[in-house]
């Protein structure tokens, strides 16, 4: 009977989860299709992103010594606002010499289990496409890939931009090349051709480059703030503007806050003790999904855009007026005014309107109909 009970508490359980992480998604698809959504329409574009990163568990920052362990690879999902997790790999070393205790359980090969211990031992890069197919597969939506200089490999690059664009920084080596102007080189020959802004300006130059296999991207420069140096960053949309480029890769920095929450609050590193490794996989999901909770939360009680209906109609007090609009104010105050000249009132609308009109007539944009109606309301008023 108790065994009864606990299935359908975690039937329950998974329920509501479900239900959950769904209201999230179709709430924020929501908002982002909205009408006249301020997020949509403006310049500054969207980024609903997929963050990619790998986080060295025994790696301990104070001594610079690695200790015997795993490595996380996770893709999470972020709008700038809240991010989620949404796939995530334990990694050994391809190199079995490296590695400290082989596969001890005899499992069978088409078993959950054991494609999850085939990717300890697969490299990184090679699993970054098959966890992107996955989560756009189950209908996760967005519109870039961001990556750090880890995963900048053009053949990566070129394998992933078939399913989602690409911006990743890119590493200052002399093994990676491109080609530009014809030529192959690597960034700092690329960066050295180029003609660079003048003064202080945080972005430097771009240039548009292309890969082995004909893919066409753009490299944008920027300063080092911390440094008297420059970082190159990546995209394979290249109509994206330098600014966009720069603005949405800093929110992959939203991956690294998940990594210190996951570590000081939610003990990923210390909150299981196991050497097993079924162990190890179920407490990392259960981090990740206690972090969903949290970020869902997050946003319900801070997110403006939760507000639904409200939001919008604020976002569309705050519309920008059109210039119709504009004109029409602009013109009915000035005409309120010359109310107060007496005789020579009549005069100087008419010299005023006219000159509204040929100003408007010389930007090749015929607004005589605003005109007419300020006439007519000056006249009856």
């Amino acid at each position: 009977m108790q065994t009864a009970n606990n299935a359908i508490d975690l039937q329950l359980i998974k329920t509501e989860c479900e239900s959950r992480i769904d209201s999230f998604f179709q709430s924020v698809q929501n908002c982002n299709h909205s009408a006249k959504f301020k997020y949509q329409e403006s310049k500054r574009i969207s980024a609903l992103t997929i963050l990619l990163n790998i986080f060295v568990l025994p790696f301990i920052h104070t001594t610079g010594r690695f200790l015997k362990g795993f490595k996380l690879l996770t893709l999470a999902w972020s709008d700038g606002s809240a991010l989620l997790p949404l796939d995530f790999a334990l990694r050994s070393s391809a190199n079995k010499k490296q590695r400290y205790q082989e596969v001890s359980k005899d499992l069978d090969k088409r078993s959950c289990g054991a494609r999850r211990r085939q990717e300890t031992v697969t490299k990184s890069t090679e699993l970054v496409e098959p966890m992107i197919v996955r989560a756009l597969k189950v209908g996760i939506k967005a519109k870039f890939l961001l990556m750090n200089s880890w995963f900048a490999m053009p053949t990566l690059i070129s394998d992933v931009c078939k399913h989602i664009p690409v911006i990743c920084m890119v590493k200052r080596t002399s093994k990676i090349h491109y080609i530009f102007e014809g030529q192959k080189m690597d960034v700092t020959q690329i960066y050295s051709q180029i003609r660079k802004r003048r003064g202080r300006a945080k972005i430097l130059a771009n240039a548009h480059v292309g890969f082995k296999d004909g893919l066409e991207a753009k490299l944008v420069f920027v300063r080092n703030k911390h440094k008297r140096d420059w970082l190159a960053l990546l995209t394979t949309n290249v109509t994206l503007a330098d600014e966009d480029v720069v603005r949405i890769y800093g929110k992959r920095w939203d991956i690294e806050v998940f990594f210190r929450t996951a570590k000081q609050h939610l003990e990923l590193e210390k909150g299981c003790q196991s050497r097993d490794f079924d162990a190890l996989i179920a407490h990392t999901t259960i981090v990740m999904t206690r972090y969903i909770f949290l970020s869902i939360e997050k946003r319900r009680t801070e997110d403006p855009r939760t507000l639904g209906l409200l939001f919008r109609r604020c976002c569309e007090e705050a519309e920008d007026c059109t210039l119709v609009k504009a004109l029409s104010h602009i013109l009915g105050i000035t005409l309120e005014n010359l109310k107060k000249l007496g005789e020579a009132q009549n005069q100087a609308e008419r010299i005023l309107l006219d000159a509204f009109r040929d100003g408007m007539r010389s930007l090749g944009r015929n607004f005589d109909y605003i005109f007419n109606a300020q006439r007519l309301l000056a006249a009856n008023g």
